[in-house]
């Protein structure tokens, strides 16, 4: 199979889906004639006209607005927040507006509309630039929540989240835009709420988002060479949340380590433990479940401190080799 950069997955799902359907439509601060701060746009301007690829006003009040307004009006529409920390202006129509509209008329309204968020650490870009707040809207009825971390997870996801009735909120990292794999020329759908055992293993379970996967499974082929088999899952969507392999999985090693790069207070590794531990998995479990997060502080700008403030495939390593070692 051809191989695509996540980017180019991203492009090519919604060049596919806005040939197919005309209501889909991508609104966004220099998304068009620039063709998106991370490239993900492109040329589709030149494609599909300004009247579909439309360059909004630094405002992401509006652009979120905006893509609410023609969703409950039959649109598909796609926005993008140039980094995800300024979503923090768009809370009032993602969290009061989008969220609840469909359930305050009864099920008559809906809201088919997905919000692209380029989130997370390592470009460098500081503490404005660089947070991951993934869980700020999983804990909002009526949102959902992605978080591909692969090129064909990309675009399946994309394309499903478009076709969902339901706001999505579309967490893509920054680090994996060049990243690449395997994508199919074909448009297809991955089921929003599916977990994704990418790596099987006995020895212990890694639960990781988004670019903790990729680590996640370079860890695991560090630690192979150790004896310690480790089996990695991706949630891919954290709302809704498929818990049913993970809970298989953790019944099957009897040692569970979470990892995310958003602050580890208040962040889904918090809500993973508690599942888990809620679970029947709970009567298997042979030491605590444990979480490897990104430390409670904004994002430095100094390259080496901005490493060392989210989990590493070392730091990766050394906590689940302790986890089965029996050393926490």
């Amino acid at each position: 199979m051809r191989e695509l950069t996540y980017r180019e997955a991203l492009y090519e799902a919604l060049d596919q889906v806005m040939k197919k359907d005309e209501r889909v439509f991508v609104i966004g601060e220099d998304i068009g004639v620039y063709g998106g701060a991370f490239g993900v746009t492109a040329d589709l301007q030149q494609k599909y006209g300004k009247e579909r690829i439309i360059d909004t006003p630094i405002s992401e009040a509006g652009i979120a607005g905006a893509c609410v307004g023609a969703a409950i009006t039959g649109m598909r529409p796609v926005g993008e927040i140039m980094f995800s920390d300024f979503v923090v202006l768009s809370m009032e129509q993602l969290v009061l507006q989008a969220a609840k509209m469909r359930f305050m008329f009864g099920g008559k309204a809906k809201v088919p509309m997905v919000l692209r968020l380029p989130e997370g650490s390592g470009t460098g870009a500081s503490a404005q630039h660089s947070g991951s707040y993934e869980n700020w809207f999983v804990h909002v009825p009526g949102l959902k929540v992605v978080m591909p971390s692969t090129p064909y997870d990309a675009k399946g996801l994309l394309l499903a989240s478009i076709e969902d009735d339901n706001p999505v909120i579309f967490c893509e990292h920054k680090l994996l835009y060049k990243t690449k794999g395997p994508v199919p020329e074909e448009m297809y759908t991955i089921p929003l709420g599916k977990s994704n055992i990418v790596r099987e293993g006995k020895d212990i379970t890694i639960v990781a988002t988004s670019v903790e996967v990729m680590r996640s499974l370079e860890a695991a082929d560090q630690l192979a060479k150790e004896g310690i088999e480790v089996e990695v899952i991706d949630p891919r969507t954290i709302n809704p949340l498929d818990m049913e392999p993970i809970t298989k999985s953790a019944i099957k090693t009897g040692k569970v380590l979470v990892v995310h790069e958003a602050a580890k207070t208040g962040g889904f590794g918090g809500e993973l433990v508690s599942r888990i531990m809620e679970s029947e998995a709970f009567a298997y479990l042979d030491a605590p479940v444990r979480r490897l997060a990104g430390l409670d502080t904004p994002i430095p700008y100094n390259r080496n401190l901005e490493y060392h403030t989210v989990p590493q495939v070392e730091n990766i390593v050394e906590e689940a080799r302790k986890i089965v070692q029996g050393v926490y």
